[in-house]
């Protein structure tokens, strides 16, 4: 007899939801620093805030990750002689 409680699988959530939580977590953070007068966390809570949101909205990828920088691509030119 197995003296552990079988647990009950808890449902999976998806992206949208667990993004959606997020955001609303970080709404209650927002209320909470800025009553605090933490205005410096209360921006980057509210920038996460709005982040959550586009990507909800569909304006933001959820990663960005294996897109690169374009920048970073671009080659260098030697500057060369320089006149003035």
């Amino acid at each position: 007899m197995n003296s552990k409680s079988a647990k009950p699988a808890l449902p999976p959530h998806t992206a949208e939801e667990n993004i959606a939580y997020t955001r609303q977590m970080l709404a209650e953070l927002r209320t909470v620093a800025n009553n605090e007068g933490a205005d410096m966390l209360r921006y980057f809570i509210e920038m996460a805030y709005v982040e959550a949101g586009d990507i909800l909205a569909g304006i933001r990828p959820l990663s960005i990750r294996g897109q690169g920088d374009p920048a970073i691509a671009m080659p260098l030119k030697p500057a060369g002689k320089v006149k003035f």
